[in-house]
């Protein structure tokens, strides 16, 4: 469902010159599995996703996702995912309802399968106490379900979820990884980004080490756990990214 090839980005700042973001990266994702992005922040994940979901354009590399090329076939690319990003917040005049809705029908979807898609996503997520509260006065966690139910109403095969949890309250989190779940039993791909080793242990199927723009190393848990020779999580990624020692 995603085939990564090389894929690389390059900025250029004026103070700093040339950045490399991200340094050919390459991996693939299959429908049914949660796949991690672990790394630091600043690693290049978030830079990785928005280069995948076309919000950004790749220096050099590709890749396909559901068949399709990000460089030039964008639009069909961005039909057939859902990302989420902290970076988006819910706009703040709307309920939740609302917001869900505007975007079930930018996404194309007849009133009747907004309506029922709604129903469902807002079960899922335990959204239907604050339906129609404007967004405004939703806290830290209802405004993050907000943005999930709008990524995913349409029914995307791929999904990205870019630290999803980041800042919430544990029971909002675990909610958030238990829809994440969901997916998967629905045979979604997933691709799941964060800096927390326990969510990645709790979820994910397989998982890239990212460390300065770089693949440390792909695997299951347990093949990096036999990689390095470590057990605990903290220190399999010591090994892999060559902090071990500091």
């Amino acid at each position: 469902m995603i085939e990564v090839t090389n894929i690389s980005k390059t900025f250029t700042d004026k103070k700093r010159g040339t950045i490399e973001a991200v340094k050919s990266v390459s991996f693939s994702c299959y429908p049914g599995e949660i796949f991690g992005l672990l790394g630091p922040n600043g690693a290049g994940k978030t830079t990785t996703l928005r280069m995948l979901s076309t919000i950004l354009t790749p220096t050099s590399g590709t890749a396909h996702i559901a068949g399709y090329d990000i460089r030039t076939q964008a639009q069909e690319v961005r039909a057939h995912i859902g990302f989420l990003t902290g970076s988006a917040s819910p706009y703040e005049r709307l309920t939740a309802r609302e917001m869900v809705a505007y975007f079930g029908a930018l996404y194309g979807l007849e009133k009747d399968e907004i309506d029922k898609r709604i129903h469902e996503v807002f079960t899922d997520l335990d959204m239907h106490d604050f339906a129609e509260q404007r967004c405004d006065k939703l806290s830290t966690g209802q405004k993050q379900r907000v943005s999930i139910a709008r990524t995913i109403l349409h029914q995307p095969p791929v999904l990205f979820f870019d630290e999803p949890t980041n800042g919430l309250d544990v029971i909002t989190a675990r909610t958030i990884i238990r829809f994440i779940r969901k997916c998967r039993e629905q045979n979604k791909t997933v691709v799941f980004s964060t800096h927390i080793m326990s969510e990645v242990e709790a979820l994910c199927d397989r998982i890239a080490v990212i460390y300065k723009g770089e693949v440390a190393a792909i695997g299951t848990l347990q093949e990096l756990r036999d990689k390095t020779g470590k057990q605990v999580f903290e220190e399999v990624f010591l090994k892999l990214v060559g902090e071990e020692d500091n």
